[in-house]
């Protein structure tokens, strides 16, 4: 199956949005928008299962896929906010609770040295947890 792109973004008045690029090669696109990243991401998903069922009742043929996704530090961060605290977050990526926090709010953008040392950090972190193993 077909892996495609969907970036999720917050826009400057707060809302987010959730859309696949234009050069994925498919018949359709889809888009999500909210006032929060969980928001824009349920209504991505409620969209396309619209494509889905829009397809069919044309009696179209729709090509299924698997999505990637790609966020930035400002959707991350609330999307993850209810998994992962700023503190943890801290820890991590070694960027402080405050700059997460503003990044987050959209007062203040990282660099690119900044999201690259974040996601760098992430990877790790989750290498780290791929590797554990409980004891029964």
């Amino acid at each position: 199956m077909k892996k495609v792109k969907v970036y999720i973004e917050r826009a400057d008045d707060g809302s987010y949005s959730a859309y696949m690029p234009d050069d994925e090669g498919l018949d359709y696109g889809v888009n999500g928008a909210g006032m929060t990243a969980t928001e824009a991401l349920e209504d991505f998903h409620a969209a396309y299962e619209g494509m889905r069922e829009f397809y069919a009742d044309a009696g179209k043929t729709f090509e299924e896929v698997d999505f990637s996704f790609s966020y930035d530090i400002a959707s991350f961060l609330a999307y993850y906010s209810k998994r992962l605290s700023l503190a943890g977050l801290e820890r991590i990526t070694g960027v402080s609770q405050s700059q997460l926090s503003h990044y987050m709010n959209g007062y203040r953008h990282p660099s690119a040295k900044t999201v690259r040392r974040i996601e760098s950090a992430l990877h790790e972190f989750a290498k780290d947890l791929q590797q554990v193993k409980f004891i029964m």
